[in-house]
């Protein structure tokens, strides 16, 4: 594609400097390329950010998600309530600490999980809620943090591509006892590597979590718990650290982006094409998906015009093989109705104008030549 997806290019501007981290703590004299002195100045710098009591860098987005359900205790004979629209690990971290996925369906325009539906499939065996941001949207917090202190559940926040985000103020990650970021490449924090963290406002569970991620031990060889092997990179830790100034201005040129798109596709409801919801509070720009009436037709005239896009994601978790045993019941209309529609856009930062003027001008001659002919928004 010569406007692809996922860009093979994001870390260019940065090369020289990744490979003089590379070099320079690969003959450091310490020789240590995990949890050192980088990884401890970058959970510093973040939970300065957020204002959080801690934060812990791990092995990936997915491995923190596990890591907080075992901190809470989560385990056999325990439910936790998931979308049933999203990402594998929201599923998959439940069953991994022996603890049952129930999934509820989402709000068919925001693609996150309906709080509704979430306090619906309580039971008594709910040990947590885990609702995720999907996208560019923020789940409902609020409503969510609400619910957890009602009903006498903990909260986890699956804030994985969310990093950079607030609502009402509050960091996306700290809505609930614990939230999750993710900084796989295509992240809008990521990096060339696998990466993730646990934040959270409870310093003692941040101490069970820390534990939990270098097998369970309080120092070097003494071990509390069972814990596992989930230690942050060293090199990784370096290169975010010098990453992080510019990461405000990043999501700055994903919003102008993606603000953009919806001034141009707002009108297009009437041909089947529907931009994400246009509101400024809990928005950060990981990706830009629109609902499609005729997805696949519109993902075929932007690859002829060779413009990339994606699909997430082409089933509901409990229609997943994997899952699907574990679904109790056999329909989530939102989630399915979504997974049929979904498209994404290329959004990265470093997308020129021109290259998005291109973008969008493909989508509305999909639409037709009225839309077409329309005349052009420019970026700010």
């Amino acid at each position: 594609m010569e406007l692809p997806f996922f860009p093979p290019d994001l870390f260019e501007q940065d090369r020289k400097v990744f490979l003089d981290i590379v070099r320079e703590i690969g003959t450091g004299p310490e020789q240590k390329f995990i949890l050192g002195e980088q990884t401890r100045r970058f959970e510093d710098a973040l939970r300065e950010e957020l204002g959080a009591a801690d934060v812990i860098a791990c092995g990936s987005g997915t491995a923190a998600l596990g890591l907080v359900l075992r901190g809470m205790g989560v385990g056999r004979g325990d439910e936790v309530v998931v979308p049933a629209f999203g990402c594998a690990p929201l599923a998959s971290a439940v069953l991994g600490v022996g603890a049952a996925p129930v999934f509820a369906d989402i709000d068919p325009h925001r693609m996150t999980a309906d709080p509704d539906e979430v306090e619906r499939s309580i039971t008594g065996r709910t040990k947590a809620l885990l609702p995720a941001h999907m996208f560019s949207v923020m789940a409902d917090m609020p409503r969510f943090a609400e619910i957890a202190r009602r009903r006498g559940v903990r909260l986890v926040e699956d804030s994985a591509v969310a990093q950079g985000a607030e609502r009402h103020g509050v960091p996306a990650g700290l809505w609930g006892e614990a939230g999750v970021y993710s900084f796989v490449q295509v992240k809008s924090f990521g990096m060339p590597g696998e990466g993730g963290a646990v934040v959270t406002r409870d310093a003692e569970l941040g101490r069970r979590v820390r534990m939990l991620r270098n097998h369970g031990q309080s120092r070097r060889f003494v071990h509390e718990v069972i814990g596992t092997n989930s230690r942050f990179d060293e090199i990784q830790a370096a290169f975010q650290l010098h990453r992080l100034p510019g990461f405000a201005d990043r999501l700055r040129r994903r919003a102008e982006i993606a603000e953009h798109y919806t001034r141009r596709f707002a009108p297009l409801a009437d041909r089947g094409i529907v931009p994400p919801p246009d509101d400024g509070d809990g928005r950060c720009y990981y990706v830009y998906c629109l609902q499609v009436q005729d997805r696949d037709g519109l993902q075929e005239h932007l690859a002829d015009r060779g413009i990339g896009s994606h699909v997430y994601y082409p089933q509901p978790l409990p229609h997943q093989a994997a899952f699907a045993p574990h679904a109790a019941a056999s329909c989530w209309p939102n989630a399915e109705r979504a997974c049929e529609r979904i498209l994404a856009l290329p959004i990265y930062p470093h997308l020129a104008d021109h290259d998005v003027d291109r973008i969008t001008e493909a989508v509305l001659e999909f639409a037709g030549p009225a839309h077409q002919d329309r005349p052009e928004s420019p970026l700010p």
